[in-house]
């Protein structure tokens, strides 16, 4: 569709197959969202009062939600990259009396989605968090879905005579859950293979290598369309949780909970100080060891970072795809806020003849630590 680069469109039930030439031929635009913690698609097509689309595959259930499923490649410099991988959930029709302006429209989600629609009652006798997550994902495998999952800091073995841990609810929000209780984030990632996707149960953490630089305001260099900085001063608070003491368990003690990740270091020699003081709402009078382990899943899921960033930019120029959840350098914003910055969203707009991404960036603290940033 872009000189340099070639999108490859992949529909079909469980294991989808290339698009056929008519859908191809009637594809607009392309719009993947890419964010923390899920992903989602927008396919636009060109119809028409004869269209194969409107008149065989939509009446056949080509596009059909959930059944559907949809994978989106982009091959760049002979590497492809897996953009998404999941499932239809919606569908738009709008029709125009103007030649050449009516729309279908076609919505979806990753395969996250497929979690969802089922709630359950599942008993988990003598099962820890981890193998409770396993067992609830296997049965994902059947869609390429590789289950990994990091066993908790402070593993808990419950015991049947006492409690029996149970699932209520789809296997989505059962997830959601342990992760949580563990200080952890859930989500499923696409690729990297095609018809592979992981679901990852585990710390935040963004992978130390760093993508290419973003550069703004530097002549020839510039490979960004635009940037904009913000801080915001109130985003870090202080937590203050209390617990019983240990001897009578009667008297409460306040422990303050800093605003710290501590698999996402702060980015920058200034640190945001935290300006709000708050009170935690569900870790009042619980026992120490309780208490210690929601407080390290405060520190696990991560605080918010006081400076954002948002921009976009044109992938033929930046000669890279930028991907979610990883780390990316900025230059040519001066000394207080170049830099690197963890990447928390991207949105990739794929139309004939251009490929465009908007972003989210973050990070905590002024003047970048590392001395130089990698190009």
């Amino acid at each position: 569709m872009v000189t340099g680069i070639h999108l490859t469109l992949m529909i079909g039930p469980v294991l989808p197959i290339p698009a056929p030439r008519a859908v191809v031929d009637a594809l607009q635009n392309v719009q993947i969202t890419s964010g923390k913690d899920k992903s989602g698609f927008q396919l636009t097509f060109a119809v028409s009062k004869n269209s194969v689309l409107l008149d065989t595959l939509l009446p056949a259930g080509y596009f059909d939600p959930i059944t559907t499923r949809v994978i989106v490649i982009v091959t760049l410099g002979g590497f492809p990259h897996v953009l998404m991988d999941g499932v239809v959930t919606r569908q738009e029709l709008s029709p125009s009396s103007e030649p050449g302006q009516s729309t279908l429209t076609i919505t979806g989600e990753d395969l996250s989605a497929l979690m969802d629609l089922i709630e359950l009652r599942v008993p988990y006798p003598n099962m820890n968090d981890t193998v409770q997550a396993y067992l609830t994902l296997v049965k994902y495998l059947a869609f390429g879905v590789v289950p990994l999952v990091i066993p908790g800091f402070f593993p808990e073995q419950p015991i049947m005579t006492k409690k029996i841990e149970s699932q209520n609810g789809t296997d989505l929000a059962h997830l959601k859950l342990i992760a949580k209780s563990n200080g952890y984030v859930f989500y499923v990632e696409p690729g990297p293979l095609p018809g592979q996707s992981i679901a990852y149960m585990g710390p935040n953490i963004r992978i130390p290598v760093p993508q290419p630089a973003l550069n703004i305001n530097m002549d020839a260099h510039t490979n960004v369309d635009s940037l904009n900085f913000s801080l915001d001063g109130l985003a870090k608070e202080t937590m203050l949780v209390t617990i019983n003491d240990p001897v009578i368990g009667r008297t409460p003690i306040p422990i303050p909970i800093p605003s710290l990740n501590i698999f996402q270091p702060p980015l920058g020699a200034r640190p945001t100080p935290p300006l709000k003081m708050v009170m935690s709402k569900d870790t009042g009078g619980n026992s120490v060891p309780l208490t210690m382990k929601k407080a390290l899943a405060r520190m696990l899921v991560g605080s918010a970072n006081a400076i954002t960033v948002s921009g976009s930019l044109d992938v033929l120029r930046y000669g890279h795809v930028l991907r979610s959840k990883l780390l990316v350098g900025v230059r040519g914003a001066g000394l207080a806020y170049d830099g690197l910055y963890y990447v928390d969203s991207v949105t990739h707009k794929i139309k004939r003849g251009e490929f465009k991404q908007s972003f989210q960036l973050s990070r905590d603290g002024l003047i970048s630590l590392t001395p130089k940033v990698p190009v």
